[in-house]
């Protein structure tokens, strides 16, 4: 399970449907969940935001090098911004979910 999976499980799960299926890097096993030592939350956060930064920078090299012709497959173009795109709007809809919970949470009353 990839940690953008465990972050869509841990916000309620099926954000925009996209299902959890966006295929960056893989973290621990396959039956792993946040509670079996694979950190903070917040470690979890910074190593998806790197991903998905990745995931841009690789899509604009691609792209540039498809432009000064470095190579003649726009097909890997194409499919290396679409999964830039696909992870980086999973990332807006966790952020999202947080901020919500976030001001959910702010506006209780004790």
């Amino acid at each position: 399970m990839d940690a953008l999976n465990q972050l869509n499980n841990l916000m309620g799960g099926g954000v925009g449907g996209v299902g959890g299926k966006v295929g960056v890097g893989q973290s621990a096993g396959a039956g792993a969940t946040l509670g079996e030592g694979q950190g903070s939350f917040k470690d979890v956060l910074m190593k998806n935001l790197s991903e998905v930064n990745q995931l841009q920078e690789d899509a604009d090299q691609k792209l540039q090098d498809f432009v000064t012709g470095k190579t003649q497959n726009m097909g890997e173009v194409i499919s290396a911004s679409q999964k830039a795109s696909l992870a980086f709007s999973m990332l807006t809809q966790i952020r999202n979910k947080l901020q919500d919970a976030y001001d959910e949470v702010k506006n209780l009353r004790i």
